[in-house]
């Protein structure tokens, strides 16, 4: 029986060490150039977004997609999508609104 030849081991592990050190660059330049969306530049102005998602199930999502400055929510599962609202009005969140100061009573 064989011993196990330690010095190859090592040189194993440091080379994968190296690969993985070697994605992870290139992962972080990707991201400084804006180059992690399928080679789209940044400065391109993106007309479809993903505003929020929700699991239902194993097997099903429920998806709200903005487009166009409209919303739609669509239920996607593994035969396909179905479109259950269209142009959704966006709600504003309550950062967003105003604040409103109550009215003082006077007497």
């Amino acid at each position: 029986m064989d011993l196990i030849d330690f010095p190859q081991i090592l040189k194993m592990i440091a080379a994968m060490a190296f690969v993985i050190a070697l994605m992870a660059g290139l992962s972080v330049l990707m991201r400084k150039l804006n180059l992690n969306e399928r080679g789209a530049k940044g400065g391109t102005k993106k007309r479809l977004k993903v505003l929020e998602t929700l699991s239902l199930d194993s097997r099903r999502r429920a998806v709200i997609l903005s487009c166009d400055e409209k919303e739609h929510l669509v239920i996607l599962n593994a035969n396909g999508e179905t479109v259950v609202e269209n142009n959704i009005t966006p709600v504003e969140s309550p950062a967003k609104k105003p604040a409103t100061k109550p009215k003082k009573k006077t007497k």
